[in-house]
């Protein structure tokens, strides 16, 4: 018995260390936000300010360029929300089809959604700035938000893991009952889906509202920045970065991702955990 208190104990020890030495950063980030710039890097080994500036924050709320970072966090959210929603509706139909429907080349279709999930987004984003250039989409949010309504290969393999799951019993009890396809799904499939359905809007929430590259690549006013862009504003080569209210401003970037996590956090466990489910 005190053996096993011992070595849990020390696991606990090494744990607490271990999560201390991956949230530094974070705290490091937060307590330079209440410092001068000259400070954040002069003192760069002390963790607590000598003084609290909370004008970082005010300073920074303020933006640039006439713009304020209200109307950067709103665009945020506005590219998130839409993009979340479009992402978690379509993936779960795309889904349900790979899972339940036979059709014509489908393991074709669904090894070309496996080959699009491994490519990175840098070999991708020279077509689509041609299409979406042509498109005269470029400049606004519809490059940024409409892709995500024709599914996300992430979502859609994560969701059709979660549907194989479920016994096919349950599909075949709902049609001697009269349901069709659609009914099966909206009835049956749906509300048992829904862990795999917030773990997918929780991954596309968070990827979407620290999206830097897509952001810089399709948007060219500032009044459209989302915050992921707006924060890297306030650093300028040529002149003195205000870093104190770029840390107060990348803090206030964290909270909706924070408060995402700590009330999800149940469903995402669930739906990683049960992914791999098999029937």
């Amino acid at each position: 018995m005190n053996a096993r208190k011992n070595r849990t104990v020390v696991y606990h020890i090494l744990v607490c260390l271990f999560g201390l030495v991956m949230i530094y950063p974070v705290l490091w980030m937060i307590m330079s936000s209440f410092k001068n710039s000259s400070e954040i890097f002069q003192n760069a080994d002390s963790l607590l300010p000598t003084s609290f500036k909370f004008s970082n924050y005010t300073n920074g709320w303020s933006g640039f360029g006439g713009v304020s970072f209200s109307v950067f966090f709103k665009n945020s959210f506005l590219i998130c929300i839409l993009a979340t929603v479009g992402t978690v509706i379509s993936s779960a139909i795309i889904a349900y089809g790979f899972a339940r429907c036979n059709f014509k080349f489908r393991n074709f279709w669904f090894g070309c959604m496996l080959i699009s999930m491994m490519m990175p987004f840098q070999m991708i984003m020279i077509p689509q700035f041609i299409i979406f250039k042509k498109l005269n989409w470029v400049g606004t949010f519809l490059p940024l938000i409409v892709p995500y309504f024709f599914g996300l290969p992430f979502g859609i393999f994560l969701i059709m893991q979660f549907i194989r799951g479920i016994p096919k019993e349950l599909d075949e009890a709902a049609k001697i009952d009269g349901c069709s396809t659609y009914g099966i799904f909206g009835r049956i499939i749906l509300p048992l889906i829904v862990p795999a359905l917030i773990t997918t809007a929780i991954f596309q929430f968070m990827w979407r509202w620290d999206d830097f590259l897509a952001a810089l690549l399709f948007l060219n006013k500032p009044s459209r920045y989302p915050v992921s862009l707006a924060l890297k504003m306030f650093s300028d080569p040529s002149a003195q970065s205000d870093w104190g209210a770029m840390f107060a401003m990348a803090t206030l970037s964290l909270v909706p991702i924070f408060i995402i996590f700590i009330c999800l956090q149940k469903y995402l466990v669930e739906g990683i955990s049960t992914t791999g489910m098999k029937d």
